[in-house]
């Protein structure tokens, strides 16, 4: 039997979430489905410049694990680019450590901990506000996660 998988942590929700090429009918596209904790591998590691290790560390896994997982996320972004395919960044074993609110009249974003909560935007004080990790289906998992350092069992991405 199996291991079960280790949770892994993501610094906080991706702004976009789906990518396509111009001109073509998402329709006529294969999707791709890119994970949480691939999106995280591919930003520690290819976006930061972080070494395996630093970024296993970084993500709460073994540098083992990390190089398979930036593998098989490398593979699905080579797929996207070379075939033209529709790219969606959804689901995982993970937690956030932070979150990020986006204001819907300013476009202000504002990084923020689970902690604490908003409800007028900081900048021009509307209360149209966006939480982008609960559109990932997180957002109270990871609070009772303290404060996302912690180890416990996941939510694979779903609703909760």
């Amino acid at each position: 039997m199996p291991r079960p998988e280790k949770q892994r942590m993501v610094h906080s929700p991706p702004l976009f979430n789906s990518f396509k090429p111009t001109g073509v009918a998402r329709n006529k596209l294969v999707p791709i489905m890119l994970s949480l904790d691939e999106y995280e591998a591919v930003r520690l590691a290819d976006y930061h410049g972080l070494d395996h290790a630093e970024a296993a560390e970084m993500m709460e896994i073994s540098r083992s694990t990390f190089t398979r997982l930036i593998d098989k996320a490398r593979l699905k972004v080579s797929k996207f680019l070379v075939d033209g395919a529709e790219l969606s960044i959804e689901g995982g074993n993970i937690h956030f450590r932070g979150n990020i609110i986006r204001c819907m009249d300013c476009e202000h974003m504002f990084n923020t901990s689970f902690e604490r909560a908003f409800t007028v935007c900081p900048s021009c004080g509307s209360t149209r506000l966006v939480d982008i990790a609960g559109g990932y289906g997180h957002g109270r998992c990871c609070s009772e996660k303290g404060t996302g350092h912690g180890h416990g069992r996941g939510h694979g991405g779903r609703n909760h």
